[in-house]
């Protein structure tokens, strides 16, 4: 006993050797760990092996907090450049992917946190995000059968079925024109449950008081929009429409939307304002959207009409409208536009259709619902996290944002808006930036190879977008931007609608309101100034996680464009190839003296194995 039986190529070759006893062999082990102890850690020979372990940490499960710590410390820890180079780019950490049930996770619309919140003025079908760190830090796998979208303008009317395969909303809402299914597309006829003959006719009929044709509308805002399909025909006018709606049981409207090429977002009118500045959009539209417009005294009224441009026109289509059983409600309705002053064009069977007064409101007055004009403190343009006031906006700069004052579609576009007097040399910053994008814009489509002309590349996002320069560069290509003016940065989302194009405030800290796999490009200037504090400078949050949420809204073979200093692109591009992007690292322009690096990275098209379905 205790003697262990080693091959004959293992003994000692003569008769004096002793055999090997198990004290010997565990001595033996003891010795050979502290010499490889010392050999990895005080020698490059370690950095192979630490790398494996970085990629096997990253693979592994990122749903106990002490394990996303271990993951994020990889990222954040110095890398041995010599090392990296001598091994090949395998040794990267690269993050494991969702599991098959998370295809269009919105980690902010997540129903299972939302169905034990409050029912009270819808608040538990707003935002609600998880905590800080508790997000998954894993890549939203695409669905199987997944494939490269149908370009527009083909979209608008046939997408793939198997990139959203879901039935309910066509077989529940296919007799209105909604949506129907048909060998391997889905088909848009265009209808909706007020207009099952199809927008266009819709359209049409609203254009007999309303001037859809002559430039003077640009911006739109469909509540409720179900597919929006209200809003992929205005574009033929011009007109260019955010749609938005709630997730609900019908499952993926906005995905739909998003899909066929049409601007479109995940929200809910609830109890906060919803994510944009005041006085912005010409038209807004309700067909059968639900909102109850007067109740908590005509809140929810106020609030569009914080939106609505002064001159702009409102259009109610559904109920309350002249609807059976709902005398009250359409009279209440009537009342509350009334004590605004909002001119009543026509009722037309279910359909009503307003317009705003240019001026000031006639406020304050004698009116059943109590209402009067917010105070003088109060910002109108304050829409991210701010909860519903019961009162009327003020407009600040009077007379000049109303329609009519504003020049037409598309001299709008490059004329500086009024409000950028509120902009210590708001008027040279604007003109600087404007010369500053058609620059970048040609570089990236000369210089760069960026396909931007290409009807593949359709929903674009400006993550970072100050004065709209990026999109307004692209006015030329079958594009729509999303201009994204962060919370804690200048308000200068109003300058952006005052141009004629969209967007919304939002907080790269959070998840974006939007299905996974709804962008074609994502560009960005200065990502981590995204995530920085402006008072503090620290971080608040990290940058695997701005990423990885980059991931979730970009579609397999997608773009992303970042613009940073030298430092921060090598740390992008390091976390870029951790969730399987192919990247390409540039100079900036000629022009530019700035020592910018703009890295143009490529989302890999991979799919979860078999068994993972």
């Amino acid at each position: 006993m205790g003697l262990v039986n080693l091959p004959p190529s293992r003994r000692g070759g003569g008769g004096l050797s002793r055999p090997w006893t198990l004290l010997d062999l565990i001595s033996f082990s003891l010795f050979a760990a502290v010499f490889i102890f010392f050999l990895l850690v005080f020698t490059s020979l370690g950095d192979p092996l630490a790398a494996a372990g970085r990629r096997a940490l990253a693979h592994s499960s990122s749903s106990d907090p002490r394990q996303r710590q271990r993951i994020l410390a990889v990222f954040d820890a110095p890398v041995n450049f010599l090392a990296r180079q001598q091994l090949g780019e395998s040794v990267e950490p690269v993050l494991q992917a969702c599991s098959a049930e998370e295809v269009d996770h919105m980690p902010c619309e997540d129903p299972r946190r939302s169905s034990q919140l409050s029912r009270k003025m819808n608040f538990y079908r707003e935002r609600h995000c998880p905590p800080p760190g508790e997000a998954p830090l894993c890549l939203i796998p695409p669905p199987d059968g997944y494939r490269f979208p149908v370009p527009w303008p083909e979209s608008l009317h046939k997408i793939w079925h198997d990139n959203m395969p879901y039935d309910k909303l066509a077989e529940r809402k296919g007799h209105q024109g909604w949506m129907k299914e048909e060998g391997p597309y889905f088909i848009f006829p265009g209808g909706g449950t007020m207009f099952p003959d199809g927008a266009v006719q819709y359209i049409g009929k609203l254009g007999q008081f309303i001037p859809i044709k002559n430039g003077l509308l640009r911006t739109a805002l469909d509540l409720g929009c179900g597919v929006a399909s209200f809003g992929g025909f205005l574009l033929k006018e011009n007109i260019i429409t955010l749609s938005f709606a709630p997730r609900d049981s019908h499952k993926s409207q906005i995905q739909f939307a998003l899909e066929r090429g049409i601007p479109a977002f995940v929200a809910m009118l609830g109890t906060r304002r919803l994510p944009f500045p005041a006085f912005s959009f010409d038209l807004i539209h309700c067909s059968r959207c639900l909102i109850p417009f007067i109740a908590y005294n005509g809140t929810y009224f106020t609030e569009v009409d914080r939106l609505l441009r002064p001159g702009g026109y409102l259009v109610i289509s559904g109920p309350p409208v002249q609807w059976p059983n709902q005398d009250k409600e359409w009279s209440d309705l009537q009342s509350v536009a009334h004590a605004l002053c909002y001119e009543l064009l026509t009722v037309d069977n279910n359909t009503v259709i307003w317009k705003k007064p240019t001026e000031s409101s006639c406020l304050p007055n004698q009116n059943e619902f109590g209402l009067d004009l917010c105070s003088e403190n109060d910002d109108p343009n304050e829409a991210w996290y701010f909860n519903l006031k019961n009162c009327v906006s003020r407009i600040a700069i009077e007379g000049e944002t109303s329609l009519g004052s504003i020049p037409k579609w598309p001299e709008r576009i490059s004329t500086p808006p009024s409000r950028l007097s509120l902009i210590k040399n708001g008027n040279d910053i604007f003109e600087a930036d404007t010369r500053r994008w058609a620059r970048r814009v040609d570089y990236y489509k000369k210089t760069l190879g960026l396909k931007l002309g290409n009807p593949e590349i359709r929903n674009v996002m400006d993550m970072n977008a100050l004065f709209g320069g990026f999109a307004a560069a692209l006015l030329s290509d079958p594009v729509w931007v999303m201009n994204v003016v962060p919370a804690r940065k200048p308000l200068t989302l109003g300058i952006i609608y005052d141009r004629g194009l969209i967007g919304v405030y939002h907080d790269w800290c959070e998840a974006f309101s939007t299905y996974p796999r709804t962008y074609d490009l994502i560009h960005v200037v200065g990502i981590t100034s995204l995530i920085r504090d402006p008072t503090s400078g620290n971080s608040r949050c990290h940058l695997l996680d701005l990423m990885v949420e980059m991931d979730r809204i970009l579609r397999p073979e997608g773009k992303a464009v970042m613009r940073d200093s030298s430092e921060s692109i090598e740390k992008v591009a390091r976390i870029a190839r951790a969730i399987r992007w192919t990247v390409e690292v540039h100079g900036g322009e000629p022009e530019s003296h700035s020592g910018e690096k703009i890295l143009v990275a490529t989302k890999t098209f991979w799919k979860l194995p078999s068994s993972s379905h």
